[in-house]
């Protein structure tokens, strides 16, 4: 399992400059490449995120969550989100077989 070149640049893109709200990544199975399927816009929120994921199939997700401290400072944190929806074909067997998947990201 390998993390293509576009995950990382798109990452350090979402991390450092702050161009992208979130990424979804998705697995090829053919190659074993975490590709990117889909990036979100500075302007987009969470509930965009949601609609932008598949009924039918898991995706990995990063979402750059910003929100302001109780001392009034302007914060972000970054979430790193695995979806399996319930409409998965073999949701179950999915479940295992992304769970191994996931030390791909030890390389990102």
């Amino acid at each position: 399992m390998w993390v293509t070149d576009e995950c990382k640049n798109s990452f350090m893109e979402m991390k450092w400059k702050k161009v992208h709200r979130y990424i979804v990544f998705k697995i090829d199975e053919k190659s074993r490449l975490v590709t990117v399927d889909k990036v979100g816009g500075p302007g987009e929120s969470y509930g965009d995120l949601a609609a932008s994921l598949p009924d039918d199939d898991c995706r990995y997700a990063v979402f750059d969550f910003d929100f302001v401290t109780v001392d009034n400072c302007r914060k972000s944190k970054i979430f790193f989100i695995a979806c399996i929806k319930d409409k998965s074909k073999d949701a179950l067997r999915n479940i295992e077989g992304w769970a191994e998947k996931s030390s791909g990201w030890n390389k990102l």
